[in-house]
């Protein structure tokens, strides 16, 4: 298996960015009854030969999505919900606490651009691993850290890398990021979708989203799409 690579030494810098990312408040600021009732079960997958398909919960939707979305080799990224035993849940729902549902994003990716690994070292670069169920202000089961695997590799993957950065001591806390096999996911309602792109000058992304995009973009300088 490739070495971590994750650059421990500009780690603690850039868990800076975690602490920037959803502090002001919650992204549960607004409502919407309008719901996207298509979900993976009952949809027809139809991906471009030869991606591949990654889902992570690592805090607010709107925060990550706008992550992932930068990265080279990335093709699509879906805000939804994922691992609760809630069918097709609505936003309301999932705040409420009760529906298992982490509040997570389905990542389209050619991996052949950009590996599972580099995802992964986004991933837990980009939030805080050590804190459970809570990102900043952020607070509930559905802000939880976790990686929703597809198969066996990308189980071996996130477990190998979760260990080795607890061995490292890059976090001050042991990492609670629970690696689950992935089971559903629903996109999220459609005013979700594409947040910090349509909605850039609202506060939340002007104060929160922005900064830990910028403080992102220059630590990934490389991995950025044009």
């Amino acid at each position: 298996m490739k070495h971590l690579g994750f650059h421990l030494i500009r780690l603690n810098g850039l868990l800076f960015i975690a602490l920037m990312m959803c502090t002001l408040s919650s992204c549960a600021q607004k409502k919407n009854s309008t719901k996207n009732t298509m979900d993976t079960e009952s949809q027809i997958r139809v991906l471009a030969e030869g991606t591949e398909i990654a889902t992570l919960g690592n805090g607010c939707f709107w925060c990550t999505e706008a992550v992932f979305q930068q990265l080279k080799g990335v093709l699509k990224v879906t805000s939804g919900y994922s691992g609760g035993h809630v069918k097709n849940p609505t936003y309301e729902q999932v705040c409420e606490k009760n529906t298992g549902h982490a509040e997570a994003i389905e990542i389209v990716y050619d991996p052949k651009v950009i590996s599972y690994d580099e995802l992964l070292e986004v991933f837990w670069q980009t939030h805080d691993p050590t804190t459970l169920n809570r990102q900043g202000n952020d607070v509930g089961p559905q802000y939880r850290s976790v990686v929703f695997y597809h198969n066996e590799q990308q189980k071996e993957k996130a477990e190998h890398y979760k260990t080795e950065l607890d061995k490292s001591g890059a976090f001050a806390k042991p990492i609670v990021t629970a690696v689950e096999p992935f089971k559903n996911f629903y996109p999220a309602e459609d005013y979700h979708q594409n947040y910090y792109k349509l909605n850039g000058k609202a506060p939340y992304c002007y104060y929160v989203i922005k900064p830990k995009m910028e403080k992102f973009e220059k630590a990934f300088k490389h991995k950025l799409k044009e």
